[in-house]
């Protein structure tokens, strides 16, 4: 089969880091970019989910009071025992 050359404009810094990946998985960025490529011809697409997701997006900071409160509120007698939690949830 003919090979066709191309080029890409990437990051340098996540170029490297790629290759570096890559290389500690034994193939360099061209094989891994045919690989994704045959990926796409197969899939008939990208090779994993592109998506949206419904809920609004936090910062990290926004994340962290939330878990803090969370934390905040236990009680020695809130909650639920977790192999109880389970118990429950698997038979359902």
């Amino acid at each position: 089969m003919s090979k066709v050359q191309t080029s890409l404009r990437l990051e340098e810094k996540t170029f490297t880091e790629a290759k570096e990946i890559l290389s500690s998985l034994g193939m360099n960025f061209t094989e891994a970019v045919n690989i994704f490529v045959s990926m796409v011809v197969q899939e008939k697409g990208l090779p994993f989910a592109v998506k949206m997701y419904d809920y609004p997006a936090i910062s990290y900071e926004e994340a962290k009071a939330k878990v803090e409160k969370s934390i905040k509120n236990i009680t020695p007698t809130s909650g639920r025992v977790s192999k109880v939690f389970f118990e429950d949830l698997l038979t359902k």
